[in-house]
């Protein structure tokens, strides 16, 4: 048996915060906000990036330091709550956003901050924290609440046996994370320079709506009242990936009221409302013949002019959304009309070439596939091996 001990008994959470604004009269300093310790399990000087301004108050109570815990306190799921991270040196002119919280031990203890910035991630915190969390449409606790929760507290010598093994995945992850960053990164740059035709011997230029066909609707008539059906819709495609991670299972009884379309291995789809969330995806054979939202404009290639790939690279490329960006209409909820997002205007040079060109992006493509496998991998190595060293026994009450 261990001793489970509540976070309040060795520190203080504090969430005062600073805003995301520059305002006159007050000095400049880095933000450490949101992102940061969303996507990061340490913390150094390097990577909060944001400036903005603070009072000096502000500048004296929000201090960044060495051995300071922060996690995510609130979101519009309970799953993205308890997020954390801490910091490995003590980062001169920064504070936090009032975004994240600051857990602060009374006294410093490195090993400590390493053991607890793990133990957040854990299924007994995890369930602590969904049980404590309060909101209807936004979900988080208090400061209050997080200091009510408990967790286990090894030895010192176990927690630095704990922390050592499951630095050694986190170090790994993140060297994958910096790799697929790279492969991108080189990607998007050939991407652009290999789409860069025009003006080029051989190339004409043409909108999309030129070199794809139309698409149709669902003919529900034609199906019996339980044949099933994939439908995808925003959710479904995952933003990262360019893949599609679910989808619901309907029928002509149950469909949104909304009309469905058909979509067919190939065509690509690119969600139109808020476009440049670049939620865009190729149909792979799994889903031939099903259905998406309307929500999704259908770009269905005229194979004898384009290929599908063809179409999927020049979409992905950043000059579409810098368009996207140009043309959509509307405060809260943007969206790209049917008529923009067939009028955007790409090169075509032969099949030959596109086939040529398509090749080449599609190895970088395959790398970072191959990149992400692995990464997902480890993940699941990291979940399963601190799951398992952090699992203790709670003496009942």
């Amino acid at each position: 048996m261990v001793e489970w001990i509540e976070l309040g008994q060795l520190g203080q959470f504090e969430n005062i915060g600073t805003d995301k604004k520059i305002n006159e009269g007050e000095k400049l300093v880095t933000l450490l906000n949101y992102v940061d310790v969303y996507h990061h399990k340490y913390i150094d000087s390097s990577i909060p990036q944001m400036q903005v301004s603070a009072s000096d108050k502000k500048i004296r109570d929000c201090t960044v330091e060495q051995g300071d815990i922060y996690v995510t306190p609130s979101s519009e799921t309970v799953d993205d709550i308890g997020h954390s991270s801490v910091i490995t040196e003590t980062i001169p002119n920064a504070v936090y956003s009032y975004h994240i919280m600051r857990y602060r031990l009374f006294q410093k203890n490195m090993l400590l901050s390493y053991y607890i910035n793990y133990a957040f991630d854990t299924e007994c915190v995890k369930k602590q924290i969904l049980k404590k969390a309060q909101g209807l449409t936004r979900f988080g606790l208090s400061k209050d609440k997080f200091a009510s929760i408990q967790i286990p507290l090894p030895s010192l010598e176990e927690q630095k046996r704990i922390v050592g093994i499951l630095d050694t995945f986190t170090d790994s992850i993140e060297n994958l994370k910096q790799q697929i960053a790279q492969r991108r990164k080189q990607y998007e740059h050939y991407r652009g320079q290999l789409l860069d035709l025009e003006g080029k011997e051989g190339v004409e230029m043409k909108t999309l709506g030129e070199v794809c066909i139309k698409t149709s609707n669902i003919r529900w008539k034609n199906t019996s009242d339980d044949e099933a059906f994939k439908y995808i819709d925003l959710s479904s495609v995952n933003r990262d990936t360019h893949t599609i991670d679910d989808f619901l299972e309907i029928n002509k009884n149950n469909a949104p009221s909304r009309a469905q379309q058909i979509v067919y291995e190939g065509d690509v789809i690119l969600g139109t409302t808020r476009p440049t969330l670049s939620r865009y995806c190729q149909i792979p054979q799994q889903y031939d013949n099903q259905i998406c939202s309307t929500g999704f404009c259908i770009y269905r290639a005229n194979k004898d002019i384009v290929l599908n790939r063809w179409l999927f690279h020049n979409i992905g490329n950043s000059n579409f959304w810098d368009y996207c960006e140009l043309k959509q209409q509307g405060a809260g909820y943007p969206c790209l009309s049917n008529s923009d997002a067939f009028a955007y205007i790409i090169p075509v040079p032969s099949l030959t070439e596109q086939s040529r060109i398509v090749s080449i992006l599609d190895t970088f493509e395959a790398s970072i596939s191959n990149l992400e496998a692995q990464l997902e991998q480890r993940q699941k190595q990291y979940e399963y091996y601190r799951n398992k060293l952090l699992s203790f026994e709670k003496e009942e009450q």
